[in-house]
């Protein structure tokens, strides 16, 4: 499981990520803002937890532009302000959870395990990009007409509308979705990646996958 831990106070940040770490967690620590979203348009996470007070960028104002691009994955706001208005703005803004500070580690850790079974749990939300609509329910993908799909191009392309605009490396997709698979290469990837590009043209989508073999792939809308 991969985490994005944003917060300024260098002592907890360095404190948090090295328990993280000890728990298995791989962690991209950072110290502001506009580094967060800069990690954010580079990679893909399980679950993203941000300090609301931070230089440059505030969390809320993260958060924000994490949910314009469209990012679903879920966010947990640290705040050392006890205040309900801050809750209420943090969960307004898109955030999945909040822990006000000073926190124990031990419940920060449960929040992350329970924002993580959300993500690679069972999860009934239909799922829209452009004119698609994924089911999870049937493992059905509609637009003009509909298709089904196997339970291995839901789950890539339930990872790529998540994740909508942003560029996914063959290592993250790979990680995420054959983790535990041995063989499994680009050229799988590449071969489920073609499968979709094939279904989603077939039911008249405005979408599409861009990227190839060793590039990694995302998922955008077609410009008419």
């Amino acid at each position: 499981m991969k985490i994005l831990f944003a917060e300024d106070t260098k002592d907890l940040n360095r404190a948090v990520t090295t328990v993280l770490q000890h728990e298995n967690y791989e962690v991209e620590s950072v110290f502001d803002g506009e580094e967060a979203l800069l990690c954010v348009g580079r990679n893909a996470y399980d679950c993203i937890v941000l300090d609301i007070m931070m230089p440059k960028k505030d969390g809320l104002e993260v958060l924000a532009e994490i949910r314009k691009r469209h990012i679903t994955v879920p966010v947990i706001m640290l705040t050392a302000k006890a205040e309900i208005e801050d809750r209420v703005a943090g969960l307004d803004a898109g955030a999945d959870d909040y822990l006000p500070k000073p926190f124990a580690m031990k419940e920060l850790l449960a929040r992350i395990r329970s924002a993580c079974r959300r993500t690679f749990g069972y999860n009934s939300e239909r799922l829209t990009f452009g004119n698609v609509e994924l089911d999870p329910e049937t493992l059905s993908l509609t637009a003009k007409n509909s298709i089904s799909l196997s339970m291995k191009e839901y789950e890539l392309l339930e990872t790529l509308i998540r994740n909508a605009d942003l560029p996914l490396s063959e290592e993250t997709l790979l990680g995420r979705l054959w983790r535990d698979a041995v063989g499994a290469s680009g050229d799988t990837l590449w071969l489920y990646v073609a499968y979709l590009r094939g279904k989603l043209a077939s039911i008249g989508s405005d979408v599409t996958i861009e990227g190839d073999r060793g590039e990694g792939y995302k998922l955008t809308r077609r410009i008419s």
